[in-house]
């Protein structure tokens, strides 16, 4: 029997005799003397096979990841070949007796690898998951979860389980589909997330539920998202927006120290969405960035250069500015590559100034627009950005969403660039915010109708009841709200609709008739008449957190069995071809 695991052999255990089980992580043959590394879960210690023991043998035939089991005593290493590298660095095992559980074929790849393909790792998990770097994160995931549930138990939450087959409903995201052998032509969908049920659990008079649940979306994938994703889910009963807040403000704060001894800020920033439009151009800034978009929609609007006065004129358009310090001496290839850059957002093009000397005035400036901005404006111009010596002045003209991504991404671009971590425009530090106030709507051109931006169960702030009465969809403001962590959004919530009447009013103004809300949703509705409490809640991207806290560039790294971009399993195939008469069986006759 196993006396410890390989990462816990420690001073206490010199002179003893030892049992570890694990894999050979590294061999090593010198003169005569043969050294192993064995790994497992916890870290690793040095194994020793002295020639004048019977294992010796056995340990010539050893080769990496080999599955062993071995017994010996603990001892201390000579003096010079202590590894500060490893927790168990300065012991070492001289083995007496070993036990080869498996051997292992030749390797695809080396573990220590650092330059592999994402398929190459994927289509091997089984051997990527042996790499410390992802046992540390799977721990990491493990250790979140755990702080997790001693917060919210300590808090007075409970957990309970929602269904995994529930019905399809028309809004959000793509939802999967199964197909019900049992009821012919009908389907059921995996959750989008366990919306409904939490707030009927609020009405059945659970007032604080969790739940660290699967969720499934069929949305395309980027590197903080997968067809299915954990979700830290939870609701509560007969609280304010503000006190919701605190009590996930305090979560968030708990894990990331008990995790990895890390302080976050003592109370979060708060920034209504629009602010965080305004300056940032996105909904989740990252603040690490010491840039902001500069709005000049009003000083250019009776420019000469049609792009910005067109814009500036629009309604629904903007023009802004994105000053970044230092960068004068961009090249005109790196210009271009942002160009280029911005070119995915929409944007049909990105102009620029540089600022040589501001105390020349027009002669200290550099760009192909200024032929076509008067004095007047382009003294107003540099007045309200504040231009330095050695500033670049980038410039977006479009619809509000094209500039707002397009700077907005820009300006996440250059900062995270290593020109930006070395002129200090980017600082390596956790900056957490709050974002509320968010549109309760916005129009889907492509379906001429308007959609929810979180989703139709968030109430309305109080006192735009007036707005929804008279149609007026593009004032309404929800009561919603955005934890955003180092610009990634980890946790979105709101406080839910809690009456009937108004759940209506919210569906007709989705253009959701009666007759399909009562189809869809009949059995919410209902609930609502039986005394449902005021109740609010919301919901955390456990693959973001564990990614953050592991420093991990996409939640694929931390999750055991990811899907690939693709949302394809390379290990099992999945998704796969089924045969005939398991589509037979669901009704099914594939075209």
């Amino acid at each position: 029997m196993r006396t410890c695991y390989v990462g816990q052999v420690c001073s206490k255990n010199l002179g003893q005799k030892v049992t570890l089980y694990g894999w050979v992580h590294r061999r090593r043959d010198h003169g005569g003397v043969i050294f192993i590394d064995l790994r497992d879960r916890t870290g690793l210690v040095q194994i020793v096979f002295s020639p004048d023991k019977q294992v010796f043998s056995a340990a010539e035939t050893l080769r990496n990841e080999f599955c062993i089991g071995i017994t010996g005593i603990v001892q201390s290493r000579p003096d010079g070949t202590v590894n500060v590298d490893m927790s168990t660095g300065n012991l070492e095992v001289l083995c007496d007796e070993i036990t080869v559980f498996n051997a292992a074929i030749s390797l695809p790849f080396q573990l220590d690898d650092t330059n592999l393909s994402e398929n190459t790792r994927l289509l091997n998990r089984v051997l990527d998951l042996r790499r410390v770097k992802m046992q540390k994160n799977l721990m990491t995931r493990y250790s979140v979860s755990s702080a997790v549930r001693s917060f919210l138990d300590r808090m007075g939450f409970i957990e309970i389980e929602t269904p995994m087959l529930t019905k399809s409903t028309p809004e959000g995201a793509r939802d999967y589909l199964v197909p019900s052998r049992v009821h012919g032509g009908h389907f059921f969908a995996l959750p989008q997330s366990p919306q409904l049920f939490k707030q009927m659990l609020m009405i059945s008079g659970f007032d604080r539920y969790y739940q660290i649940t699967k969720c499934f979306r069929d949305e395309d994938l980027r590197a903080d998202r997968q067809p299915e994703f954990t979700q830290i889910d939870c609701e509560l009963s007969f609280l304010e927006e503000d006190e919701i807040r605190h009590i996930f403000e305090d979560m968030i704060k708990f894990i990331f120290k008990k995790v990895k001894d890390i302080s976050l800020p003592e109370t979060f920033p708060i920034m209504t969405w629009k602010e965080a439009m305004y300056n940032y151009g996105s909904d989740k800034p990252d603040l690490r960035v010491n840039l902001k978009l500069i709005d000049v929609t009003d000083i250019v609007a009776d420019s000469d250069l049609k792009i910005f006065s067109n814009a500036a004129t629009s309604s629904d358009s903007r023009v802004a500015a994105l000053k970044v310090p230092g960068g004068v001496n961009f090249s005109r290839k790196e210009i271009d590559d942002y160009t280029k850059f911005v070119g995915i957002y929409g944007a049909k093009g990105l102009a620029y100034i540089k600022v040589n000397k501001v105390g020349d005035g027009r002669d200290g400036l550099q760009s192909p627009i200024l032929k076509n901005i008067n004095d007047s404006i382009l003294l107003k111009l540099m007045e309200h950005i504040e231009v330095s010596d050695g500033d670049i002045i980038f410039f977006c003209a479009d619809k509000n969403k094209i500039v707002n991504d397009s700077l907005g991404s820009l300006r996440v671009k250059i900062g995270h660039s290593e020109f930006g971590k070395a002129t200090g425009i980017f600082s390596n530090s956790w900056r957490p915010l709050w974002v509320i106030d968010f549109p309760m709507f916005e129009f889907d051109d492509k379906n001429n109708r308007y959609s929810a931006v979180h989703h139709p169960f968030t109430s309305i702030k109080n006192g735009h009841d007036a707005f929804l009465d008279n149609e007026e969809y593009d004032k309404v403001i929800s009561k919603a709200y955005d934890m955003v962590l180092n610009g990634w959004e980890i946790g979105g919530g709101s406080i839910r609709i809690s009456n009937s009447s108004l759940q209506s009013k919210i569906f007709k103004a989705l253009g959701i008739d009666e007759e399909m809300s009562r189809e869809q949703f009949g059995f919410l509705l209902d609930a609502l008449r039986y005394g449902a409490p005021p109740h609010g809640g919301i919901a955390f991207g456990l693959d973001r957190i564990v990614a953050l806290l592991t420093n991990s560039d996409s939640i694929r790294d931390v999750i055991a069995f990811p899907k690939t971009q693709r949302a394809q399993c390379l290990i099992t195939e999945a998704p796969s071809i089924v045969n005939d008469d398991q589509l037979k069986d669901l009704h099914i006759k594939l075209r």
